[in-house]
Parts: C-alpha cells; structure tokens; sequence
C-alpha cells in the first residue's frame, strides 16, 4: 500500500511538472472552444456579396433587385453593366453568385415569353454556395409565383383560385433537427470529441515513452511484471481525471453559446467516460510499442488527423469505399460521433446511443488486452536487459 501511494503521488507530480502535459489540457480545450465559439457564434453565414447585373432596369428588373436586397443571407453588388471576365470579378469580390437580368425582362414578361435570369453560383465554397443559391432561389421563386399571381387575377381569378392554379398542392417541408440550421450547433460536438481525442492520445503519447527513455521504468516499476494492470491504471489515471476538466470547460461553453446539451446528462457523461478509457487505450498500446515520445506522436497524430474526416460525421461512411469504412470502425472517435450527434443535435432517445456504447466498450477492451500484452512483454524484456530478476518483489517483501 506504502509503495502504491508512492507510485500515485509520483505520477501526478510528473503530470504537474511537465509543462506539455498542462497547457494540452489546461490551456488548449479553453482556447479551442472559445475560438469556436466566437468565431461561429452567428452560426449562419450572412451577408454574401452577389454581384446583380441589371440590364433591363424597368420597374419589374428593380422590384428583382430590391427583393435579393432584402435577403439578410446576401448582400447585392450593383453592377452597370456586365463584367468583362465574370471569373475574375468573382473572386476579386469574393462573391458568393452572379444573377444577370437580361434586357426586355419585363417586356418578355408581360409578353409571357418566359424571359431567363442567369444564376453563376460561386461554388469554389460549398457553403456559402449553398446558402446563397438557396437565398436567391427562394426570392427568385417569390417574385415568380407572385408575378404569375397578378397576372391570373387581371384575367378575373380571385387570390384563392390564383394561388390554387399555380401550386395545386402544398408541400410542408419541417425540418426535425438543427431547425435553424446552425453551423456552431453542428461542428460544437465534432469539435470536443476531436480536442478530447487529441489531448488523450498526446499525453499517452509522452507517458510511457518518457519512462522508457529516462530508464525510470526500470527503477519505479521493478517487480511489477504481474501487475501490468496496476501499472497501466497508474500511468492513465491522471488523463481520466482531468480529461473530465476539458468535457466541464466545453459544458460550460455550450451554456454561454447558447448550444443544446443533452437532455441526458448522465448518459452523455457515460459515454464520454467510455470513450476516454478507449482513446486512452489506444495511446497506451501505441506508446508501448513505440517507445519514442516524437515517433509515438507523429503515429498518434497520423490516426487521430484523418479520424474525423472518415468518422462519418459530415461524408456519411455508406458513401465511402467499403475498406475506409471498415477501418473507421476500429476507431473510437466513430461511434462516440454518432452518439453526440444523437445527443447533442438530434436529442434522440437514449436507446438509440446504446450501440456505440457497445462499440466503445469493445473497442476499449481490445486496446486493453493489447496494450497490457505489450506491456507485460515490454516489462519482461526490460528486466532482462537490465538482470532484474522476476521475483524481485517478492524479494523485496521477504527482506522486510
């Protein structure tokens, strides 16, 4: 017990002076959450310049303009005349779209010749295309639906029978989930899970393989072969702990961006639990077997980058070829996606997480099992290069 709460006391006393290890968990959740934050914080994308070349410029054409005007999603450019190179002058205004109205607009119109705006989408930015595409196509169909509305009732149709000919039946698009379609709302759990992830796997990074490279290992854990268990709880406990600072500090954050948080609180930190004990698993399998704290990271951080962009979380993985799909799954940050996802954004029922509990308690097994072989063979084969007998501390008990 004497010798346990000497390991304990050393470890967090290596987790507080090393300068790596607090500023990745002390300092870098609270400066990525709030650069989120702030920097997504309207969580739409207002505002983008359209350039609107106007040449017919008759009360119809500027009842057009005036109404892209009054879209809060764009902001119009007025231009005289037509650019001379429409690609150039895109991205020098960073313009989101092109609308051309073309001469004898209005004269088309009442001609019902069907006259045709041209719309050059930006789409260079799927983003800001989408949301400027979809601003000027609903006041697009707007204007349309209520030009043809006039033009009905100057035949003799009353508002009611108008409306009826030209929609003859209604179709209520709702949207379940995100209704206002906030980008903060939908990148805020992707974010904690990948700065959650990275700050795992970086302190795993360094733990283990500082120990081998200062030949403390050796010195600290002499005759603990058939603790291997002991020694992988000591070595991690100190990431549990205060994994749990960075989950509060994105907590928190969610409160003051205004972020929906799971209604289940407890089932949330459930998981997150899970999930921490995985990655942190992983690290620990990776830094035995690579006993050099630059190499253990570069192939930490070679699994961690790209985790996010096959985790399914913004390319679903059905749309990926079949063996990227298959590798996502050995990673823990899938499915602890698709539960936060559930959680966070689409408050579903709690049920529905119970599968990726599963996964991640599986996947945190098989880490396990591997890193405390790795460990076992890591330790026995220290021993043997330093002539460290086996029952070492069995000697050391029977001396005193």
């Amino acid at each position: 017990m004497k010798q346990l709460r000497y390991l304990l006391k050393r470890e967090f006393k290596l987790f507080f002076t090393n300068k790596t290890m607090l500023s990745v968990f002390f300092i870098a959740p609270i400066f990525y959450a709030l650069l989120m934050g702030f920097t997504y914080e309207k969580g739409k994308v207002t505002n983008i310049p359209v350039i609107v070349v106007n040449h017919d410029k008759t009360p119809l054409s500027n009842q057009v303009v005036d109404m892209l005007d009054d879209n809060q999603a764009i902001k119009v450019l007025n231009y005289v005349d037509e650019p001379a190179n429409v690609k150039d002058e895109v991205i020098k205004t960073e313009a989101g779209a092109v609308v051309i109205i073309p001469e004898r607009f209005e004269a088309n119109m009442l001609q019902k010749k069907y006259p045709e705006i041209n719309v050059y989408v930006n789409t260079s930015n799927v983003l800001t295309a989408n949301f400027a595409s979809k601003a000027i196509q609903l006041t697009l169909g707007t204007f349309s639906a209520g030009a043809e509305m006039k033009a009905l009732q100057k035949k003799g149709m009353n508002s009611e029978q108008a409306k009826a000919s030209i929609e003859p039946f209604k179709a209520n698009y709702i949207t379940l989930f995100n209704t206002t379609s906030n980008y903060l709302i939908f990148m805020w759990p992707a974010l904690m899970a990948v700065v959650l992830q990275q700050v795992i796997l970086l302190a795993m990074a360094v733990t283990f393989s500082e120990e081998f490279k200062r030949d403390s290992f050796v010195k600290d854990f002499a005759g603990k072969h058939k603790y291997a268990v002991l020694v992988m709880a000591i070595k991690c406990l100190p990431v549990w702990i205060f994994s749990n600072f960075n989950i509060l500090i994105f907590y928190l954050c969610s409160i003051y961006f205004k972020i929906p948080v799971p209604e289940n609180v407890w089932n949330f930190f459930l998981i997150t639990a899970i999930f921490v004990v995985a990655a942190t698993n992983l690290g620990v399998l990776v830094s035995i077997l690579v006993p050099d704290a630059l190499k253990a990271t570069q192939i930490l951080m070679v699994i961690a980058s790209p985790a996010f962009i096959i985790s399914g979380f913004t390319w679903p993985t059905y749309a990926m070829p079949e063996f990227i799909a298959n590798f996502t799954k050995i990673i823990p940050l899938t499915p602890y996606l698709e539960a936060l996802k559930i959680m966070v954004v689409q408050h579903g029922s709690d049920f529905l997480t119970r599968k990726y509990f599963w996964h991640l308690f599986i996947l945190g097994w098989v880490y396990f099992i591997l890193g405390w072989i790795a460990l076992k063979i890591k330790i026995h084969l220290l021993f043997k290069e330093y002539h460290i007998a086996e029952n070492y501390d069995d000697q050391e008990i029977g001396n005193s």
